[in-house]
């Protein structure tokens, strides 16, 4: 099993996920793909085999009113190829998660085009980095727009817009508020696309009672037999939260929001799960918390003292380390 983080490494604060400059001073993927290169060194360092790029690897490079940067995939061909070169070397499996403007089911079809532009240029960039169907790009279903069998519809044809090139790539996961496991599913039904499992989502957003064990399972099932899944697993915040409403002078302590990311995993929560899953396919774990990798390394610290028949079942080059951390 690997686990993986999002974008930032926060034990080496130095490190860069991407080019974040602004258009005035001519950002470029090629400065981005240097960044992640550094990224690399640093998770076969630390000895971490899956990790989120950045969706804004390449910048602006969709953006319609600034046609300039519209070919820095083409541009990066050999760079490109030489990061999935060390990315295949180091076994990372790497996945994009495209910020929440790609909305496939709007009703706005200039959206849907600006959406689907992402899609395939986000795509583009795996391609052009030689790497296997592991490598996906996850999104959300969108917007229900009041009427939810509509939405799903739309979906649906929105989907079958895109080339296929980028339509392999994607993988389709549960939100916590509008569309469920259920909801996917039903999209999985029609299109054939992979379905990625949140755990926290789907405690947030189960109207039907899916047991997780059934839900996980069916989603597991959405993969293809020769590439294996993953999942994304997230505690939730459990602090208060002290903020200011409107005309407030000083904040009040408000009710927490379930639907937050807690900073670090919560073990004992992440061992039921994984001992619930137990008999099922075996899957990758992207860890979705605030501290990122620090909270994915103390993780493995936890499993290998509360769960050593777990932590066993982590990456082979990861036991030994993880054991005597």
């Amino acid at each position: 099993m690997r686990l993986g983080f999002v974008v930032k490494p926060l034990a080496r604060p130095e490190l860069k996920s991407h080019d974040s400059r602004r258009w005035q001073n001519s950002p470029h993927l090629s400065v981005s793909l240097a960044y992640l290169r550094d990224v690399f060194a640093y998770l076969v360092e630390a000895q971490i085999g899956m990790y989120r790029v950045s969706s804004e690897l390449a910048p602006y490079a969709t953006h319609p009113d600034m046609p300039q940067f519209h070919a820095q995939v083409a541009e990066c061909a050999a760079e490109l190829a030489e990061v999935g070169r060390l990315a295949r070397a180091a076994d990372l499996r790497l996945s994009f998660h495209p910020a929440q403007h790609i909305v496939l089911n709007s009703p706005d079809p200039d959206l849907v085009g600006r959406s689907i532009a992402d899609l395939v240029m986000q795509g583009a960039l795996l391609d052009g980095m030689g790497l296997g169907p592991e490598a996906i790009v996850v999104i959300h279903l969108g917007g229900v727009y009041g009427d939810r069998e509509t939405a799903r519809a739309r979906f649906v044809q929105a989907f079958e817009q895109i080339p296929e090139p980028a339509r392999r790539r994607l993988g389709l996961e549960n939100d916590d508020v509008r569309f469920g496991v259920a909801d996917t599913l039903w999209i999985h039904e029609r299109t054939g696309v992979r379905l990625v499992f949140d755990t926290l989502h789907h405690r947030l957003n189960n109207p039907d009672g899916r047991p997780m064990r059934e839900a996980l399972a069916a989603c597991l099932a959405t993969w293809p037999a020769d590439v294996r899944p993953k999942i994304h697993f997230s505690s939730p915040r459990t602090e208060w939260l002290v903020e200011k409403e409107p005309g407030e002078a000083e904040g009040q302590v408000r009710q927490t929001r379930w639907m937050y990311h807690a900073d670090y995993v919560n073990p004992f929560d992440f061992i039921d799960f994984l001992r619930m899953a137990e008999g099922l396919r075996e899957f990758d774990v992207m860890i979705e918390v605030r501290a990122k990798d620090l909270a994915l390394i103390q993780l493995r610290r936890d499993l290998a003292r509360y769960a050593p028949d777990l932590a066993a079942k982590l990456a082979p080059e990861l036991k030994a380390t993880d054991r005597n951390g």
